[in-house]
């Protein structure tokens, strides 16, 4: 299969990278200058102004408070996260004081020696009480904190009830339903998707494998053990994989989309159904789709079950090579406080990493009920291991959705080979 435009630039560009010198300078600097310029990188998302609104005034507030200093923020896309920040730990110079990163990076971003220890600042912190433990869970590494949670994240079913009402569709309560559901709103509307599913989706994936009983990995500590390629994921990738055609999403298109894309699919009137998480929330309601939608938990196998989602969300931390510490925890604390994630919330959508921040978002918007529900039925984590982040950024996964799609592979070998390369990884570790 022809690898979409940008995934293709991206392989090319992590092979270019892959080749270059690993000669790391992650020293910790010894200054700590009270004065200058801050820079930090944030997330790009898929609507991106209301996050800007509200990290406008934090950096306004705390320009305010710290005389002859100014911040600057540049908003990265994800997707490629992986390469500019690991380029910043190995140049100091151009680097940030202060990013958002995702939680499933936090132990290899720790192995490569670029996050500063804020375990004192943490602990010494009166909001951080009120983290919960999941959450403050993401930040820690050895028993050592790397960062302040931001906000936690998980998917639920996106589902137009225009379309439902009109074709006289009932809300799928299995995942063979769900299936079926999407391939009769394809094919009773073929200019949608029945459910927008991307090769590149990840997150959006593994529901399936983990309701079937399948697993990314057995293991724990530095030892780990790929399972992807078990009996109980492949039925869960076969399930996955069974939506990417003619009939609910033409593997040409869909094949190379991402989370972004299928939400972007769904809030611009495309698709009749989506994966989507309460941090998709604000994108939808700007869309074309607003009023004309509702989110229930993913369903799984059985009547009745949620599907394991994926416990996502990010962090905010401090480079160790800033020359800024003092600042820099300071502005890192600002962003994950208890006042920005409640304007966050509003914002976005982004579920609030305070438990008691939390309650009150649910009982203020009836939409959180679904995603909390979710959180309360059980979710799952990527591997606690630092080679997670390599098998992320490597693209094992997406590949051999890519693979399984295309028909290049079945669903057996493509999962064989992927697990050879995250089981590669897990030994790289030494």
């Amino acid at each position: 299969m022809k690898l979409p435009a940008r995934l293709a630039v991206l392989l090319a560009v992590m092979a270019a990278t892959a080749c270059a010198p690993q000669t790391s300078d992650n020293s910790a600097s010894d200054k700590d200058e009270q004065t200058g310029t801050l820079r930090v990188w944030l997330f790009q998302e898929v609507s991106n102004q209301p996050k800007e609104k509200v990290v406008d005034s934090v950096l306004a507030a705390f320009e305010k408070a710290h005389k002859d200093t100014k911040v600057t923020v540049e908003y990265i896309p994800v997707e490629t996260r992986a390469q500019r920040i690991k380029a910043a730990f190995n140049d100091p110079k151009s680097a940030p004081d202060v990013i958002e990163y995702g939680n499933t990076d936090t132990a290899g971003y720790v192995k490569d020696g670029g996050l500063l220890d804020v375990t004192e600042e943490f602990r010494d912190w009166p909001e951080a009480k009120d983290t919960d433990p999941t959450a403050r869970q993401s930040v820690t590494v050895d028993g050592k904190v790397y960062g302040a949670p931001y906000f936690v994240g998980v998917r639920a079913l996106y589902y137009r009830t225009d379309v439902f009402d009109e074709l006289g569709l009932e809300v799928p309560r299995t995942q063979a339903e769900l299936i079926s559901t999407a391939k009769e709103i394809r094919a009773e509307k073929p200019e949608l998707y029945g459910l927008a599913v991307g090769g590149a989706y990840t997150y959006g994936a593994m529901p399936f494998v983990w309701s079937n009983g399948g697993e990314l990995a057995t293991g724990k500590g530095g030892s780990y053990a790929s399972a992807i390629d078990s009996a109980a994921a492949q039925k869960g990738i076969k399930a996955y994989t069974s939506l990417f055609g003619d009939d609910n999403c033409p593997a040409a298109t869909c094949a190379g989309m991402g989370g972004n894309d299928t939400v972007t699919a769904f809030a611009s009137g495309k698709a009749g159904m989506a994966i989507g998480g309460d941090f998709s929330h604000a994108a939808v309601e700007a869309g074309k789709v607003k009023g004309k939608y509702a989110v229930v938990p993913l369903p799984g196998v059985k009547e009745g079950e949620i599907a394991p989602a994926f416990a996502g969300g990010n962090n905010i931390g401090v480079l160790k090579s800033t020359t800024h510490r003092t600042l820099a925890v300071d502005l890192m604390k600002r962003l994950a406080s208890k006042k920005t994630q409640a304007s966050m919330f509003d914002a976005m959508g982004f579920l609030p990493t305070y438990s008691d921040v939390r309650q009150q978002a649910a009982a203020k918007e009836p939409f959180v009920k679904p995603f909390v529900q979710t959180l309360g039925s059980g979710t799952k984590f990527v591997p606690a291991s630092p080679a997670w982040a390599q098998i992320d950024s490597s693209l094992v996964l997406p590949t051999m959705f890519q693979e399984i799609v295309s028909g290049k592979k079945t669903v057996a070998a493509a999962s064989k080979d992927a697990a050879a390369k995250m089981n590669d990884a897990f030994g790289s570790l030494g």
